[in-house]
């Protein structure tokens, strides 16, 4: 391993990245609540609001892939602030079409994140120069703080996705008018974003070692593509747009409601990344990963034969303290297992499956939705993520990151 470049002089490089995730998530959280009603608002289906959300990470991912791939010639911070751009323009796309295909367009070519977790093109970018500037000892903390800082702010934006309820409330202004002004200021968002991302310093941005595609590495990490991709396939059954889209078919929640359980879903996700690194410091990243995500993927299981709303936000807050903790760790563990110079790529084609794979499933569960509110989407989700759970334990638990290497007696 290469020892991160600089000392001091790195920190401000982490902490734009972070007040840029920050950001990014809080834009993500209102929308991911807002996009179905806006969209059943203009009369499409819950299938057309599935159609929207696979259209959103299909082309998450193609875009992931391109760009990892390049990373190393072009420069993070210019990839960066280009991918701040398209976040402007989605959100004034979605501002003013209503259309079903030109949205549909827009959501395969955007930045648009129906989930609550970041699947989109900034994730590939963000992780490699964090992994870049931190060394060995700090990268699980470093990435459990980036993890905290989207989770909460993604929570205070799911709080402010019930803004226009209030707004609607106090001054008597039409739902459907104020929608377009929440995507307006996604577009704004993404702006300051781009402005954020701009001062990164030169050297930080560009990569110290030389470029690399895939070579000592390249089985580890398509094997984790691989493992990656079938845990994606089971989150895009329950991404946060059609998870609050069964609530509102189940239990006819407002806005305001949902926003307000997906805050302390967020809260809940946001302080566990913090347990999460400390705990991967006792029994290593792979067994953090799967010992927190497993029972969290049985509560999916339960979920659905629920039938009192009061169980199912226990439900949802027991799973969000546990379910979370494997993204600050997995971003780790696929950082440490691979040279400095295949790190770019290395992130982007372990990001891409968490968009492909999962493209296809929010199809499906709206289709199911369609067709009953039981919850037959958090079904298939669990069973999924189970069959992930364990095929990551078995298949990695003997490979460790060189902090664990070097910790053994």
């Amino acid at each position: 391993m290469i020892a991160p470049a600089g000392g001091v002089e790195n920190r401000p490089s982490v902490r734009r990245l972070l007040w840029a995730r920050g950001l990014r998530a809080f834009a993500d959280g209102f929308v991911s609540l807002l996009l179905p009603v806006h969209l059943l608002g203009l009369g499409f289906s819950p299938l057309e609001v599935g159609a929207i959300a696979t259209g959103t990470l299909l082309g998450s991912g193609l875009l992931t892939l391109a760009v990892g791939l390049r990373a190393n010639r072009v420069g993070s911070r210019a990839l960066l602030t280009a991918a701040a751009g398209l976040m402007c323009a989605t959100g004034a796309g979605f501002a003013s079409i209503t259309s079903f295909w030109p949205l549909l367009l827009v959501a395969v070519v955007g930045t648009l994140n129906p989930s609550s977790g970041d699947v989109s093109v900034f994730l590939p970018l963000e992780h490699a120069v964090l992994a870049r500037v931190v060394g060995d000892g700090e990268r699980t903390a470093v990435f459990a703080r980036y993890s905290l800082v989207g989770a909460f702010a993604g929570a205070l934006g799911a709080l402010f996705a019930g803004a226009p309820e209030m707004a609607h409330a106090t001054l008597g202004v039409e739902l459907r008018a104020l929608y377009p002004w929440m995507f307006a200021l996604y577009a704004l968002l993404g702006l300051v974003s781009g402005v954020v991302y701009r001062r990164l310093p030169p050297a930080v941005a560009l990569d110290a070692a030389p470029a690399a595609p895939l070579r000592e590495s390249k089985r580890i990490v398509y094997t984790l593509a691989a493992l990656f991709s079938l845990d994606a396939f089971g989150g895009g059954f329950l991404v946060q747009s059609l998870l609050a889209l069964w609530l509102f078919q189940k239990f006819q929640l407002s806005i305001a409601v949902a926003g307000t359980i997906f805050f302390w879903t967020g809260v809940l996700s946001a302080f566990s990344y913090l347990l999460a690194a400390r705990i991967a410091r006792r029994i290593g990243l792979v067994n953090t990963m799967v010992f927190t995500h497993l029972p969290a993927n049985v509560l999916l299981l339960v979920m659905p034969f629920a039938h009192d709303l009061g169980w199912v936000i226990v439900l949802l807050l027991v799973r969000s303290a546990l379910s979370q903790m494997d993204v600050p760790t997995r971003s780790s563990y696929v950082m440490a297992v691979v040279t400095p110079s295949e790190r770019p790529a290395a992130a982007s084609i372990t990001s891409v499956p968490r968009s492909l794979a999962s493209a296809v499933s929010p199809l499906l569960a709206g289709y199911l939705l369609g067709l009953s509110a039981f919850g037959w989407p958090l079904i298939l989700a669990g069973g999924v993520k189970i069959a992930y759970d364990l095929l990551l334990l078995a298949t990695f638990r003997a490979v460790r990151p060189p902090e664990e290497t070097a910790a053994r007696p």
